[in-house]
């Protein structure tokens, strides 16, 4: 079994990260694959180190029109058995004629018509794959297979490394700076809670915006903007609460995170932690938009230590029972076989 992965993505966003992650681990298992993805990806170097074959050249060219010639050349050389594409970008680079080999991978509520050229299709959530049915997929070659989270087995990051007081209650948004991630609501609810420290791990084109905020409501000494960061285990650990206030989201593989690494979770009620995380249980949830509301769940955890308890144990029961990285990459080994086996 011989997989072609396309990523068009130069980013550390979900997609980019995951789609790295699961390759990774289908080549530990000793799956068969080669890979088009750029050269400036972040990922790229780890992922030829591993020794799977790259083909950044597909990508080096200027036009659409050329990208797809020279993906056709790689796909006539290399004969593989299923292509995978992540997401829209990639599916549009397929030439003509690889239709029943071909996968589109859906990390959001994306438009089927605009993955032509696949004939079966992911999705990372029950809810999108219904999204995708309701939009004309026909329902067996609609599958599901969730993400896992990469958190490594990694002692907390010292808090004074990122100037915070040992004692100090931290809450740590892991996210892009992009509105849609509702960033803005965490600092208006951290502003309501004095002597909570926020860290925002990531990047983006809001940063000058939030750091805008930040200084307006007066809480420069209590935000950190960490820019992208490779431990997110370590951070997670040494955080008192992960937030998740996106206005949306249609999934958010941070929850997997949070759950692996025994933080507790707070999320707005966007699309995917609405469907992925039970109230109370394994997280709290809150209305989107409303920093009253994230205020107050926060001031729960920080709180209730029987609430803590109970969503960090709730959380890693919901982790192993579907999520592990080994669980699910045998989920994606199952889906490649069966589409082989023409079921």
């Amino acid at each position: 079994m011989l997989i072609l992965h396309i990523m068009v993505g130069r980013g550390m966003g979900g997609a980019e990260t995951y789609s790295a992650d699961i390759m990774l681990s289908l080549h530990e298992r000793g799956v068969d694959q080669r890979v088009v993805m750029f050269r400036e990806a972040p990922r790229y170097g780890e992922i030829t180190r591993a020794g799977i074959k790259v083909f950044p050249e597909v990508l080096d060219k200027p036009f659409r029109f050329l990208q797809r010639r020279s993906l056709r050349r790689v796909l006539e050389r290399e004969k593989p058995d299923i292509v995978h594409c992540w997401m829209r970008r990639a599916a549009s680079i397929m030439p003509r004629g690889y239709e029943e080999k071909t996968i589109g991978w859906f990390g959001g509520y994306y438009d089927p018509r605009h993955f032509r050229s696949c004939r079966h299709f992911i999705g990372v959530t029950p809810d999108i794959v219904n999204h995708m049915t309701k939009n004309g997929v026909p329902r067996d070659i609609a599958h599901y297979v969730p993400t896992f989270p990469e958190v490594k087995e990694e002692p907390p990051v010292e808090r004074s490394s990122l100037n915070t007081p040992e004692g100090a209650f931290v809450a740590l948004a892991l996210s892009r700076l992009h509105p849609k991630k509702g960033l803005d609501i965490l600092l208006r609810a951290a502003h309501k809670l004095p002597g909570v420290y926020v860290w925002l791990a990531g990047e983006g084109p809001l940063r000058r915006e939030l750091e805008a905020l930040t200084r307006k409501l007066g809480m420069s000494d209590r935000v950190r903007f960490l820019g992208w960061r490779t431990d997110r285990g370590a951070l997670l650990r040494a955080a008192d609460v992960c937030v998740l206030p996106s206005r949306y989201e249609p999934f958010g593989t941070v929850i997997l995170e949070a759950w692996a690494a025994g933080t507790p979770f707070v999320a707005c009620k966007s699309a995917g932690p609405a469907a992925t995380v039970t109230h109370e249980k394994n997280g709290l949830l809150v209305e989107i938009d409303n920093a009253e509301d994230l205020a107050a769940a926060i001031m729960r955890v920080r709180g209730d230590g029987e609430l803590r308890k109970r969503l960090i144990a709730e959380g890693r029961k919901a982790y192993i029972s579907g999520y592990t990285r080994e669980s699910v990459t045998e989920k994606m080994v199952d889906v490649y076989k069966r589409i082989l086996q023409g079921e």
